[in-house]
């Protein structure tokens, strides 16, 4: 059961949000959080993320059926009814959490994470999913939006250092999902999801996939230009050089094996890259 309730929601994406937004807070120059309210942070973004979570496979249930990767979630096999009381449920949580974080932190706040929420669940799987290859270049914005959250919670003006990193969110995002998307390309030409490397074909995603990944390494370092430290310096280098020679790797031979090595490549690095943010304004406070 709580395997249903963990995909049905995508806790695992979930998390790196909420890890996305504590970066974000860490990295914003101000008075530090009490724990408290790195607590309510935490919650309010994981409990909106898990609400457009859910309303992405509602809204997606007959596309998850026609794929081997998606065939058995939730609303596909059956475990959860595909009915209208999840609608009712997930606007509760999205509420729940949009005013639990404007009354904890202030109004900004709560807007950001409404908008990674509304980025996610509309944007990206209503409006552009089944239209277009740039689908998940605007779902990345998700990712943005949760760092600004976090950095609103500290400070509710929009300042160089978030800045940079809610840019390296929507950068990476793109890379991240294409490598998966070439690895599982046929999946998504059946479903009829036209997915970059379905539209463009894998040789030509591969580089493009490259590039973004060039570009997110070089913006990931703009931040040590406002005072991030050698901390900070160490996760985007190990983390960027890491995804850069998959990248590569990948631009060269497009098999399964190179598309999903990249892909975990590029969770090494946001995890190096969001640990070192935080590890590095915590030993500098």
């Amino acid at each position: 059961m709580i395997k249903q309730y963990v995909d049905v929601f995508k806790l695992r994406i979930g998390f790196a949000i909420t890890l996305a937004a504590l970066a974000g807070m860490a990295i914003t120059p101000g008075q530090q959080m009490p724990a408290w309210k790195v607590l309510v942070l935490s919650l309010t973004v994981l409990i909106a993320s898990a609400a457009a979570g859910a309303f992405n496979q509602y809204s997606e249930c007959d596309i998850d059926a026609k794929m081997a990767r998606t065939k058995n979630r939730p609303f596909v096999s059956g475990y959860f009814h595909h009915d209208r009381k999840w609608l009712v449920i997930i606007g509760l949580l999205l509420l729940v959490a949009v005013a639990s974080a404007a009354v904890a932190f202030n109004t900004m706040t709560a807007l950001n994470i409404f908008l990674g929420a509304f980025t996610y669940a509309i944007i990206y799987t209503v409006w552009l999913k089944r239209r277009t290859w740039l689908n998940i270049v605007f779902g990345g914005l998700a990712g943005s939006f949760a760092v600004l959250a976090g950095a609103a919670a500290v400070d509710p003006s929009f300042g160089p250092l978030p800045g940079a990193l809610a840019l390296v969110l929507f950068l990476w995002t793109p890379p991240h999902f294409w490598s998966l998307a070439i690895a599982i390309r046929d999946q998504y030409a059946e479903a009829g999801v036209p997915m970059l490397p379905v539209v463009k074909g894998n040789r030509k995603a591969a580089r493009i996939i490259l590039g973004h990944t060039i570009l997110l390494v070089a913006v990931s370092l703009i931040p040590m230009f406002y005072g991030s430290g050698w901390i900070y310096l160490a996760g985007a280098l190990s983390g960027g050089g890491y995804f850069l020679i998959r990248s590569v790797q990948l631009a060269r031979n497009q098999t399964k094996q190179t598309a999903m090595a990249n892909f975990y490549a590029s969770l090494v690095q946001l995890c190096l890259l969001m640990f070192a943010v935080i590890l590095d304004a915590s030993l500098a406070a």
